[in-house]
């Protein structure tokens, strides 16, 4: 499949490992953006063998990195996809038909995740999807911090073939990532002045995971 007008945007810290393999994948849009935050690794080193557009971002919140590079996209249409993440090759074709033949503003993707190496089917893993393929002059940008949301204008359209998402590869990782993610949301908790955590919540929490999961 030949190149298309489409800007992929990539957020990155500390992914040397897992970049190179995640910008082949988007060698089909004639633009990739990889917002560098912080990385102390070769992350850089790594975008730079593939000669794509770095952007240098310092700030906190995934939703003000994933703005940060959609104000340097040139094409009409943006594709957000993580390090982490890959398309494949019939993903890029369903991208390329919504592209040439819009009926959509904004585009739900399936993505399927892999976790410690398995494709994960249940507990929540198995029916997920991510809105990220847009016209992106329906798209006003990211809201939130962690778990970030984007904000648009129009009908939501719905591509079944699968993001691949390797989530965890390692039980390090794993925990890094983990508590990363529990400072950032307790600190957001802080800034809203959410309520003292009961010790009855703890529990009903932790019980209500258990069955979901």
């Amino acid at each position: 499949m030949g190149i298309i007008m489409l800007t992929a945007i990539v957020i990155a810290k500390n992914e040397e490992q897992m970049l190179g393999d995640c910008l082949k994948s988007l060698k089909f849009a004639n633009e990739v953006i990889v917002v560098n935050n912080n990385s102390t690794d070769n992350t850089v080193q790594v975008a730079k063998k593939h000669k794509v557009k770095i952007i240098n971002f310092s700030g906190i919140g995934y939703d003000l990195a994933r703005n940060r590079g959609l104000s340097e996209a040139k094409n009409n249409w943006i594709l957000y996809i993580d390090a982490d993440e890959r398309v494949s090759p019939s993903l890029k074709n369903k991208i390329k038909k919504a592209i040439l033949s819009p009926l959509y503003s904004a585009y739900d993707i399936n993505r399927q995740n892999i976790y410690l190496g398995k494709q994960m089917k249940y507990g929540g893993w198995g029916d997920d999807s991510v809105i990220r393929l847009f016209d992106k002059s329906k798209l006003f940008g990211y809201v939130n911090s962690l778990h970030e949301q984007p904000k648009y204008s129009g009908k939501l359209g719905k591509i079944s073939e699968p993001i691949i998402h390797y989530s965890h590869r390692d039980l390090y990782s794993m925990t890094e990532k983990t508590i990363f993610f529990t400072n950032f949301e307790a600190q957001n908790r802080l800034d809203v002045n959410h309520p003292p955590v009961v010790w009855w919540r703890i529990i009903r929490v932790m019980i209500t995971e258990f069955y979901i999961r």
